[in-house]
């Protein structure tokens, strides 16, 4: 699928545009909670990288293969 793509986002650039935009909306609630909220992070991670595929910016194989960054276990 890859190949019938346009444009497609690579992990760094993906996983950057994750602790940009989304991640600092995690971490406010995480400072109401008192604790980093891993399975959040988890779960948004997944979310983000569902969404890039169904935008067809990423591949089937992308979407499958790619792995939690960093950021969701900090």
């Amino acid at each position: 699928m890859a190949s019938q793509l346009d444009h497609v986002t690579l992990y760094a650039d993906a996983v950057q545009q994750f602790e940009d935009c989304i991640l600092p909306m995690i971490q406010e609630d995480e400072k109401n909670l008192g604790h980093v909220d891993i399975p959040a992070r988890s779960e948004a991670w997944s979310n983000f990288a569902d969404d890039l595929h169904a935008n067809e910016q990423i591949s089937d194989w992308q979407v499958a293969n790619w792995v939690h960054p960093d950021s969701c276990n900090d």
